[in-house]
């Protein structure tokens, strides 16, 4: 990871935040045989006694469910949209670049049982349907033995956030009027760049304090 001063967020609830925004992670780890392995899921963030903690289950015996069981050091990735920036958009003649923002979690994980395999379903199930307790998809609604059959294939995980690293590049090491003038640009581009100019325009104040 790119670990320079401009690209960071001094306020911890900002990237905890960006965390729970963009819960669709990649994990990764690896075995005994240092193979990499990485699979992309939903996780839940939690705070307890000071850690936070990331939940979600897995397939059973999957490439990363063993690797998973072998090496319990792991490393979940959230990120959200990106885009190119254009060098022509500076006042200065440098490379063009890219601006992205991205949360590494290292932590170790534990493989749970039945029990905390319910429970993560059923919150999993509730949050996605908006909290809708007769939605036909919730886990307490769902047919008993499809759910018994479908529990046996997955695991449930937790895991014990140790590190937390972050860029947030947002173009922090321009000067103002190219900063302005990036943001213009980037509001005429697709949604992701879009995205990535409203974000730069509600930090503009952190970047140029007036």
């Amino acid at each position: 990871m790119y670990d320079l001063p401009h690209h960071k967020e001094k306020d911890q609830d900002e990237i905890i935040q960006f965390m729970k925004d963009h819960p669709f992670v990649f994990l990764t780890g690896s075995g005994a045989d240092s193979k990499p392995v990485v699979t992309q899921i939903p996780v839940f963030i939690d705070e307890k006694d000071g850690k936070y903690f990331l939940t979600g289950h897995i397939m059973r015996n999957t490439d990363h469910h063993k690797a998973f069981e072998q090496n319990k050091n792991v490393l979940a990735v959230f990120t959200g949209p990106h885009t190119y920036v254009s060098a022509t958009w500076y006042t200065k003649p440098v490379g063009s670049t890219w601006n992205y923002m991205s949360v590494h979690a290292h932590g170790t994980i534990r493989i749970g049982d039945k029990d905390e395999l319910v429970a993560i379903l059923k919150r999993l199930t509730l949050h996605y349907e908006n909290g809708n307790t007769a939605s036909s998809t919730v886990f307490d609604n769902l047919p008993t033995e499809y759910t018994e059959r479908m529990m046996k294939a997955i695991v449930p995980f937790e895991i014990e956030v140790n590190e937390l690293q972050h860029v947030f590049k947002l173009s922090q090491d321009r000067d103002e009027k190219s900063y302005d003038n990036i943001i213009q640009q980037l509001k005429q581009k697709d949604s992701d760049a879009k995205w990535i100019a409203a974000i730069m325009e509600k930090r503009k104040p952190k970047v140029f304090p007036s």
